[in-house]
C-alpha cells in the first residue's frame, strides 16, 4: 500500500487525483507530515492517518498550496458585474443575489467578486458572497483580509486604492468589502456541505475540476448543479469548459468569461452597458510558480491552483526539442521521459503539457491525454494547438458539445490573430 494508500485516502476525502499533480508532490507532503509526527515508517503513518481526522486535515493543508491573485481572469468579473447590474437587478425589485466562491482559497476570488459588484454599482444591500474552502488556514487568511504584493498582479491596480488600506503587513481589505463576504470551511464532497438545493444565483468554481478524474468530476458537477438555481450561472476555468457542456449546461456566449447556465430558458443576455472599472489582465512575465505545486482540493478549495507559466531554466528547452524528436520517431516512452525531465527542471509549461498530451494520445491513454491538454490550457488558455487536439479527443469520446465549445474558442482566437495581422 504505502503511498498508494495515502493517495486513495486523499481521493476519498477531498477528490484529489494523484495523477493530476504527480505522486512526487504527494510524497513530498507525506514526508513533511511524517517528520512532524515523528513517524518514519510509511505504513505506520498511513494507519495513523486513517485514525486521526486532525492529521488528515494537516496532510490536506500540506498538499493544497494556494496560488491565486485578485481579479484573476478579468472577463469573468466584468461579465458578472454586467449580468447582475443590467439583468438581475431589473428583474428583482427585492431580494439579494447570492454568489458562491468554491473553493475560495485565501480569499482573493470572493473579495474580487465583491469589489466587482460594488464597482458595477450593485448596492451592498442586494448581494452576498459565500466563500468556502477545505483549508482552515486559507479561511482564516481570508477572514483576516490582509494581503501581500503577490496577490496584486498586472498594471491596473486602481482597485487597490479604492478597496484597501495600507498597513504595516501589507494591504487590508476595507470593511465595506469584507462585510459582503462570509467565509466558512467545507468540503465539496461532504454530505453536509450547504444542504438543500438552488441556493445560488452565481457559482465560481474555477481551476479545481481539472485535478479530478472523470468520475470525481461528474460528482463535483452534480454538487454544483444542486447548489445552482434554475437560472443561475456557473463560472469555470478556461481548461474546464468541456465539463459543464458534457453535463447538459450551455454557454452564456460571453467571450472569455467561461460561464454556463443549466439547459432550458434563462434570463435575457445582459445589455452591453457602461464599462466597469476593473483591472486588466497581467502583462509581461507570468507569476512565479511555487515548486511544491500541490493541487487540489475538495470542496472548497482553490486547488492549489495549477501554476501559471514559468520561465524555463537555461538549457532545458533541449529536453522538449528532444522529446519532440522522439515522438516524431514513434519512441513515446523516451518522449515522455524527456518531457518529465523538463518539468522537473523548469516547472510547468503549456508546451510540455501539450506534448505529454500528444504522447498519451498516441499511445491510447486518452484519460491522461485529456488531463495534460487541460493543464496546458490552464497555463495558456489561448494555446491553439491544444484547443484543437482536446476538441478532437472530446469528439472521439462522444462529447460533441464540449468539443464544439473548444472549436468556437479556437475559431475566435484564429480570427483575432488574423485581424491583428491585417
Amino acid at each position: 500500500m504505502g503511498l498508494a494508500g495515502v493517495e486513495d485516502l486523499l481521493k476519498a476525502s477531498m477528490g484529489l487525483s494523484a495523477m493530476s499533480i504527480g505522486s512526487t508532490a504527494v510524497a513530498r507532503a507525506v514526508q513533511e507530515r511524517q517528520s512532524v509526527c515523528h513517524l518514519g515508517d510509511l505504513p505506520e503513518y498511513l494507519d495513523y492517518l486513517r485514525l486521526s481526522s486532525i492529521e488528515l486535515q494537516a496532510l490536506i493543508e500540506a498538499v493544497v498550496v494556494p496560488e491565486t491573485w485578485f481579479f484573476r481572469d478579468r472577463h469573468a468579473f466584468t461579465t458578472l458585474g454586467r449580468l447582475i447590474h443590467d439583468t438581475w437587478l431589473p428583474a428583482h425589485a427585492v431580494g439579494m443575489v447570492s454568489v458562491l466562491s468554491l473553493p475560495c482559497s485565501t480569499g482573493e476570488e470572493p473579495y474580487s467578486i465583491a469589489m466587482a459588484l460594488l464597482d458595477a454599482h450593485v448596492p451592498a444591500s442586494r448581494f452576498r458572497v459565500d466563500a468556502v474552502d477545505i483549508s482552515g488556514p486559507n479561511v482564516a487568511h481570508g477572514v483576516r483580509g490582509v494581503f501581500g504584493r503577490n496577490s496584486f498582479r498586472g498594471n491596473d491596480l486602481a482597485f487597490r486604492d479604492r478597496h484597501f488600506d495600507v498597513i504595516a503587513d501589507g494591504y487590508h481589505v476595507k470593511e465595506a468589502v469584507r462585510r459582503q463576504v462570509r467565509f466558512q470551511q467545507g468540503n465539496l464532497f461532504a454530505a453536509d456541505l450547504l444542504p438543500g438545493e438552488g441556493h445560488y444565483d452565481v457559482i465560481f468554481c474555477r481551476n479545481v475540476l481539472i485535478y479530478f478524474d472523470r468520475p470525481t468530476q461528474d460528482r463535483a458537477i452534480g454538487v454544483l448543479n444542486r447548489l445552482l438555481n434554475a437560472a443561475g450561472v456557473l463560472y469555470v476555468a478556461p481548461a474546464e469548459t468541456g465539463l459543464p457542456a458534457s453535463h447538459g449546461m450551455v454557454s452564456t456566449d460571453e467571450p472569455m468569461a467561461f460561464a454556463f447556465r443549466k439547459a432550458g430558458p434563462g434570463p435575457p443576455a445582459a445589455r452591453r452597458a457602461h464599462p466597469i472599472n476593473l483591472p486588466g489582465p497581467p502583462r509581461g512575465a507570468a507569476p512565479r510558480v511555487p515548486i511544491r505545486q500541490a493541487a487540489v482540493l475538495s470542496s472548497t478549495w482553490r486547488a492549489v491552483a495549477a501554476p501559471a507559466v514559468q520561465p524555463a531554466l537555461a538549457g532545458t528547452a533541449d529536453d522538449l526539442d528532444q522529446a519532440t524528436r522522439f515522438a516524431d520517431e514513434g519512441h513515446f516512452v523516451e518522449a515522455a521521459k524527456s518531457c518529465e525531465q523538463h518539468l522537473r527542471r523548469s516547472g510547468p509549461s503549456a508546451r510540455a503539457f501539450h506534448l505529454m498530451g500528444l504522447v498519451r494520445d498516441a499511445t491510447g491513454n486518452h484519460e491522461e491525454a485529456s488531463s495534460y491538454y487541460r493543464k496546458a490550457l490552464y497555463l495558456d488558455p489561448n494555446h491553439y494547438e491544444t484547443q484543437i487536439q482536446l476538441a478532437l479527443l472530446m469528439e472521439k469520446q462522444g462529447d460533441a458539445s464540449g468539443a464544439q465549445v473548444l472549436r468556437n474558442r479556437s475559431r475566435r482566437l484564429e480570427q483575432q490573430r488574423k485581424a491583428q495581422h491585417d
